[in-house]
């Protein structure tokens, strides 16, 4: 009679020592827009910084991830809402040729001539007015975000991924990482999860919402790909000259790809970039991530395969690259101090703690700019800890309309400033002076609600 193996569904792991490799004023995880954004402003604020990123490169979603469009920085009058580190970002990649966008004296503009080019870019003009959108380089800002790294003195550790927060008595010391050199640790007074998704939340006892809604955009998951060999201009004039011809190819070419392909444009007129997702599948969970891989690229050869014998300018196109990073738009929403709600949004409510001002939402009807909050950065009951970026403290309705990339910079910009200002203070980071972070904010060129910017320039 043969013995009867039973399942193991857990195994018991030994206990183990741990290296620490480094002590440090400030620990960010994740060098996406806002990890990468919460490091440099902590380190340029005078604290000892470490930057800790799973992949090779900086920048997240606006490098690995294709997702080459900085949108929506201005509401269509003359003042740019969203400046500071995001402004620098443009005025860099102006310098090396790899951004495209309005120059800073067109925003808000209406003159026919101009309105006429930029309305050939999604998100540039909006009620007949110029907007500031940008379209990047991938590749160029990748280079522009390590110069910022080295010229800030923050320690960088790429192909590390953090994977836990060490925690004593409520209070974050530091994370685990592994790489390549093993399992290691690194100390820190504060640690700022700006991985996006929240990963270090669990670990660290935060609490938090991983909820989803199956409709909203932050539940799809996207493989961003590139076409080179294209001629943007010759796509928008085929657009405008037979627009009911276009609509029916798009629709067919759903159809046919089994998944919706935008094509976009980017900072080079001929090259393109191909935004597409996949519905109900979660990004914390390995095998739909794993589905997403697999199948968008059978969908990507199916489009593009119908793309070149239909559309024009794609005759003698080629698939140029596919993202490194899976394009994820929502995971684990801290819950903080303060939850933004889409009712927030919409009425435009104010707050003392303020620490960045989005364009309003004219889809929603309010009237005045979006504010967002110091304290849906800080966990409730987690001391030593902040996330930068859309893993911010809100509801699904309000996340999903308030993480894109300039955002998260800005919530990254204002993380690492108070993680910086209270070590300075030797405060808890969720009893910080918002006066003194408001005010170092706006010495970074961050506009503010009543507190006068400064914009600086590289």
């Amino acid at each position: 009679m043969k013995e009867r193996i039973q399942s193991v569904t857990t195994i018991r792991e030994k206990a183990r020592d741990t290296k620490v490799v480094r002590e440090a004023d400030v620990v960010v995880v994740g060098g996406g827009p806002g990890g990468h954004s919460a490091a440099i402003a902590a380190a340029r604020s005078g604290a000892k910084t470490v930057l800790v990123e799973r992949y090779g490169h900086l920048g997240g979603m606006a490098t690995g991830g294709i997702v080459i469009q900085i949108p929506h920085m201005s509401d269509g009058t003359k003042e740019q809402q969203i400046v500071g580190l995001c402004q620098e970002w443009l005025d860099r990649l102006d310098v090396v040729g790899g951004c495209l966008h309005p120059q800073r004296e067109d925003i808000g503009s209406g003159d026919e001539r101009l309105v006429s080019r930029w309305r050939r870019f999604m998100g540039n003009v909006v009620n007949g007015r110029i907007k500031q959108t940008a379209w990047v380089d991938p590749e160029l800002l990748k280079c522009v975000l390590n110069d910022m790294v080295q010229e800030s003195e923050v320690k960088l550790f790429l192909h590390s991924w953090g994977t836990q927060a060490i925690v004593d008595k409520g209070k974050v010391q530091g994370i685990i990482f592994e790489s390549k050199s093993g399992r290691q640790a690194i100390l820190g007074k504060v640690v700022i999860d700006g991985t996006g998704d929240g990963d270090l939340l669990p670990s660290a006892g935060a609490e938090f919402d991983g909820t989803l809604d199956p409709k909203s955009r932050s539940s799809m998951l996207a493989l961003v790909f590139r076409l080179g060999n294209c001629d943007y201009q010759k796509l928008c004039d085929f657009r405008e000259s037979e627009p009911e011809r276009y609509r029916e190819l798009m629709t067919e070419l759903t159809r046919v790809a089994g998944t919706r392909l935008a094509p976009l444009p980017s900072s080079r007129n001929d090259v393109l970039w191909i935004n597409n997702w996949i519905p109900d599948l979660n990004c914390m969970n390995v095998e739909d991530l794993t589905t997403l891989e697999v199948e968008m690229r059978k969908m990507m050869l199916r489009g593009h395969e119908f793309i070149k014998k239909n559309i024009p300018t794609f005759e003698n196109s080629f698939i140029m690259d596919t993202a490194s990073q899976t394009g994820t738009r929502g995971g684990r929403r801290l819950i903080g101090e303060c939850i933004v709600t889409r009712d927030d949004l919409q009425a435009g409510k104010k707050y003392d703690d303020a620490i960045a001002l989005i364009p309003r939402f004219d889809a929603l009807g309010n009237t005045d700019h979006v504010q967002l909050p110091y304290r849906c950065l800080v966990p409730t009951r987690v001391d030593a800890l902040l996330v930068a970026g859309r893993s911010f403290s809100s509801d699904m309705a309000a996340n999903n309309m308030v993480n894109l990339i300039p955002h998260c910079i800005a919530m990254g910009q204002a993380a690492g400033t108070a993680a910086a200002i209270s070590i300075k203070d030797g405060v808890n980071v969720r009893d910080v002076n918002t006066k003194t972070l408001q005010d170092s904010l706006s010495r970074q060129g961050v506009p503010l609600p009543s507190v006068p910017s400064i914009v600086s320039k590289v």
